[in-house]
């Protein structure tokens, strides 16, 4: 007798077709049968050693974060509710160009403190590996949710080359490809990259396509933050595509959101583009949350030239006075690359975590706010938190606009990723809550998308970016990755004020057959693993 039905569910198979009533069976971590309609039908109704009564509940396949940042917190964390409870199981990780994996002793050590921000310093952690290869190796102990990694190639770039803002020489470059062929040999599934970030920002285009072609020869794709999501949103875009069409390599555009006020109601100028290199017969995805502000680190800001060199080269030009002032010069007068281009304004930067907890008062606060409260001007704050806390804190940055949130989530290869720190005493709440927001907001409330496509956004695309063939649907043979909700309450628990409530309104979530959540609450199974690069 197999192992589970879930009895009477209304079956949103993230195909974009309409429900269907179904008894769903399954049995060794796979769906073994669907039986559509078996009560109306009078049929024998099939039987197992659990029967779960789905009547009222949404089931879906398990929703992916095309957009994670959980690279330590999947080995720190073993319950991980953070994901598992909005319906999560996969994740990908090793996003904006810079991860764990491949390093070497001195690159871990530069890596753990340039993204200290993103991860937490990692001193919680035993880094016993080095490659993408035994990285993965280390998830499929068992964690939460299933993983899939790309390969950063910032890291990559800081093992080759350093943290120096210059041109990668041909033996360099050479590395670079070896090192992403063996991240994709190893399991990977493409390339991302950060490029607002060094020193993944160092890298020429020419340098890119390059590591791009090795992407594509392994079945991959490259998934770019790319270079401005502000003054430059479009040409940095346009530049993403037509680096891409050389390299004839998939593309997947990381949080792909126009912000700050010179983009504001511009989303359908990117839209057109994408739909024109999608007529020319590109391969392009992207993913977004749904929500407005974005969430970075404060470091990230800086010009790129005042990060040359890595983070004790930072440290030591904030401490320089003189330097201190044409780092100022270049944010507030100019814009820096760092902060997209655009001259800075403070009060929307806000505090979202410090490492050092004696730093907690500013937690919650805009670096402007902090600023008139202590008389001092925003610069000052800025430069203070930096040196006080080892370049480690976190911000959200309050410049996207609704219009353009709702028009990019509509499109025809949409995915949802979360973009999730999970750092920080007021971590942005999109971190626990953009699946169910995406369902209870903009589907229940503001029928932005049907459910039928919602899910379809969440599961099956992203599958297919992804090259699963037995995930992103609920089919018989399919993996067992699934999610039942109600429609009717299911919404995000976490805001602004307090971003660490779970969701409410989904109550069972299984990963491999297993269940992760159960009656709302987080089980103690650990069936995730890592989802490594199927062959060609």
């Amino acid at each position: 007798m197999e192992e589970l039905v879930i009895r009477d569910a209304d079956v949103v198979d993230g195909s974009g077709a309409d429900s269907y009533r179904a008894d769903v069976v399954v049995d060794g971590g796979r769906i073994v049968s669907i039986v559509k309609e078996a009560a109306a039908a009078g049929c024998q109704r099939p039987r197992a050693r659990r029967e779960l009564d789905a009547e009222g509940l949404v089931l879906a396949p398990g929703f992916i974060d095309m957009h994670a940042h959980s690279d330590l917190a999947l080995l720190r964390d073993p319950d991980h509710s953070a994901k598992a409870a909005q319906g999560v199981t996969l994740e990908v990780i090793g996003q904006d160009g810079l991860s764990y994996a491949p390093v070497d002793d001195r690159t871990l050590a530069e890596v753990r403190r340039a993204i200290a921000g993103w991860n937490g310093p990692g001193d919680d952690v035993d880094f016993d590996w080095r490659s993408v290869g035994e990285y993965l190796d280390r998830l499929d102990a068992g964690i939460a949710v299933n993983a899939a990694y790309l390969i950063p190639q910032g890291t990559v770039r800081a093992l080759a080359v350093g943290w120096d803002d210059r041109e990668a020489t041909d033996a360099e470059l050479e590395h670079m490809r070896r090192l992403v062929a063996e991240g994709m040999e190893q399991g990977a599934v493409g390339m991302s990259s950060g490029l607002t970030y060094t020193p993944g920002m160092y890298a020429k285009d020419a340098e890119l396509t390059e590591l791009c072609r090795v992407v594509a020869s392994y079945g991959g794709y490259y998934c770019p933050h790319h270079r401005s999501y502000g003054a430059g949103a479009l040409q940095a875009y346009e530049e993403m595509v037509e680096l891409t069409r050389e390299a004839d390599c998939p593309l997947h555009l990381a949080h792909a959101t126009m912000n700050f006020g010179v983009n504001k109601g511009r989303a359908p100028e990117l839209l057109t583009l994408l739909d024109d290199a999608l007529a020319a017969g590109a391969d392009i995805t992207l993913d977004t949350y749904p929500y407005t502000p974005g969430c970075t680190t404060l470091v990230a800001l800086l010009p790129s030239w005042a990060s040359e060199g890595g983070p004790d080269r930072i440290m030591e030009r904030l401490a320089d006075d003189d330097t201190a002032e044409r780092i100022r010069h270049h944010m507030e007068e100019i814009g820096s690359d760092g902060s997209h281009g655009v001259p800075m304004e403070w009060e929307t930067i806000e505090i979202s975590g410090t490492g050092d907890p004696a730093l907690a008062e500013y937690v919650g606060r805009t670096v402007l706010e902090s600023a008139r409260l202590r008389g001092e001007s925003p610069w000052t704050v800025a430069r203070h938190l930096l040196l006080a806390d080892r370049l480690a804190p976190t911000i959200l940055q309050h410049v996207g606009h609704e219009e353009n949130v709702r028009a990019i989530m509509r499109h025809r290869v949409h995915t949802g990723g979360s973009d999730g720190i999970l750092q920080g005493a007021k971590p942005h709440p999109r971190a626990y809550g953009t699946f169910p927001h995406y369902l209870g907001h903009y589907v229940r409330e503001l029928g932005v998308l049907s459910l039928e496509e919602c899910v379809a956004h969440l599961t099956s695309r992203p599958a297919a970016r992804l090259r699963l063939p037995d995930r992103g649907l609920v089919r018989e043979g399919y993996r067992a990755d699934l999610v039942l909700f109600d429609p009717a309450t299911v919404a995000a628990g976490s805001t602004y004020e307090s971003p660490r409530v779970l969701p409410t309104g989904i109550p069972y979530v299984l990963v491999d057959g297993r269940f992760v959540m159960e009656d709302g609450r987080r089980t103690d199974v650990l069936a995730g693993r890592s989802v490594r690069r199927a062959p060609r």
